[in-house]
């Protein structure tokens, strides 16, 4: 049997809510027209894919329990990365698919996950107020 897949975390929903608005904006984001904006060096949008995939990744280790959940979530995040690339080649003008995005994104999202092995894991969780009252007078 297994717990909840979310960590006991104040406003929760909140949380979830933010979380799930920044995976939107990613996804708008690789599907509108690009910006007009000063050419990148060559490959440079590789660490704009891994950076944005890498936050995800590590903001879901922030709310998701490890385990199940937090697995499922890393699949659907690579799967995410791969569907837009294929979207970009298939349904729009003004972008083009580029497997080696899709590895960026990979890259990004399993560095991000990595962040579970870290104290780093339960920044949220540490940064809530206590509930128990200690150290209140």
């Amino acid at each position: 049997m297994s717990g909840p897949p979310f960590k006991p975390l104040r406003h929760l929903p909140f949380w979830i809510g933010l979380w799930a608005l920044a995976v939107l904006g990613v996804v708008v984001v690789c599907l509108i027209p690009p910006p007009p904006l000063p050419p990148l060096p060559e490959n440079g949008d590789k660490a704009e894919h891994f950076i944005a995939y890498f936050l995800l990744s590590a903001s879901a280790v922030q709310l998701f329990r490890r385990g199940r959940a937090l697995l499922a979530v890393g699949l659907a995040l690579v799967a995410m990365g791969a569907c837009i690339e294929f979207a970009q080649g298939a349904l729009t003008a003004t972008r083009s698919a580029d497997p080696f995005d899709a590895l960026a994104n990979t890259v990004g999202v399993v560095v991000g996950l990595a962040t579970a092995c870290t104290p780093l894991r339960d920044l949220l969780l540490r940064l809530q107020p206590r509930r128990d009252g200690a150290g209140e007078r």
